[in-house]
């Protein structure tokens, strides 16, 4: 059996919040008196202030459009080795719901923490529209 060899960045690679900004997730006419741009920067903020223990990036649309605003928290490589897989929260409209995956990202997402009983009642299937 060949050893498992990590390459380059992938081998530090935090938990990454994977924000949907596709057609529906992030748009005012879907989810209107939300300040998406607010949203989208305070996550970027908390990141920032994790000292690397969590990234932030956006997407095209991933698919689940009727339960938009999604965020697929993606494990970290660590995680991933032990088991974490991505999981996909969907109705990420309020700010508790920020502060749910905030706080798990920090905790070191999936394969690390397990995601709050409240933010398991908004994990979606993947790609789902």
């Amino acid at each position: 059996m060949s050893p498992v060899i990590a390459i380059g960045s992938a081998a530090a690679r935090p938990c990454t919040l994977v924000v949907c900004r596709g057609c529906c997730c992030g748009n005012a006419r879907k989810n209107p008196g939300i300040d998406h741009e607010w949203q989208l920067a305070r996550l970027r903020a908390a990141a920032a202030e994790s000292a690397g223990r969590f990234a932030v990036r956006t997407s095209e649309c991933l698919g689940p459009c009727g339960q938009a605003n999604i965020i697929v928290v993606q494990p970290s490589a660590a995680g991933r080795r032990k088991g974490g897989r991505a999981a996909w929260v969907g109705f990420a409209v309020d700010d508790e719901s920020l502060d749910e995956i905030i706080a798990w990202a920090e905790a070191g997402g999936p394969g690390f923490a397990q995601p709050s009983a409240t933010l398991e009642l908004q994990l979606v299937e993947p790609g789902k529209a």
